[in-house]
């Protein structure tokens, strides 16, 4: 932030994971519990940045400062993007979108198993992208986006990168999940940055937020 701006910067910080429902009772989901993201969140407002949380199903609490939006879905985490996007200054896409979604939202309970036989079959449809769909019109804007990778994880990241037209990519592995600590991988267009082994999530957030200064 320029010491001549009337107002601060306004960042976007996605978290935790989405939920598609199968039925009223059943959904597809993930293991993220947020804590990368929050940490984000806590880290930008420290630095006197204006804060919008876009935060999945999680059990955290909201940072003192930030403006908090809760969704559920994939769809519903694109419509909270698509409205405060226009107004931010850059975007950490932390959260662990859904790719899929159930075809059809059952109005009761699914009774597969009242039916007979020995299986099920759940179709599914793709989710948008929603890191794509929110970096393409980006224009001045940065965004910072996650990668969780079990293998080849650097070229898949950096390739990532180039092909959703994200500034940084940071990439880190399943032992991230519900972790305190994560060993991350920082990824720009001329390759890899930095690397942070077994950090705190506060430690790497703080770093990641002193991207926006560059």
């Amino acid at each position: 932030m320029t010491p001549e701006a009337e107002s601060p910067l306004h960042v976007i910080v996605t978290a935790g994971p989405t939920r598609e429902y199968i039925d009223p009772v059943r959904y597809l989901s993930n293991e993220s519990s947020g804590t990368m993201g929050f940490a984000i969140a806590r880290a930008a407002v420290a630095c006197g940045y204006r804060v919008t949380l876009i935060a999945g199903p999680v059990h955290q609490t909201t940072p003192e400062g930030v403006e908090r939006v809760d969704v559920v879905s994939a769809l519903d985490m694109l419509g909270a993007m698509e409205k405060h996007f226009p107004s931010a200054d850059a975007i950490f896409m932390a959260a662990a979108v859904g790719d899929f979604r159930p075809k059809e939202l059952l109005a009761g309970k699914w009774k597969k198993k009242e039916e007979g036989g020995s299986g099920a079959i759940l179709e599914l449809v793709e989710n948008p992208d929603l890191l794509a769909t929110i970096a393409a019109g980006k224009g001045h804007r940065k965004v910072i986006a996650f990668a969780l990778e079990t293998s080849d994880g650097e070229a898949r990241a950096a390739a990532k990168l180039v092909r959703k037209n994200a500034d940084y990519i940071v990439l880190n592995g399943a032992a991230a999940l519900n972790a305190a600590s994560s060993t991350v991988t920082l990824i720009d267009a001329g390759g890899t940055v930095w690397t942070a082994e077994d950090q705190s999530k506060d430690e790497t957030a703080a770093a990641l937020v002193d991207l926006l200064e560059a």
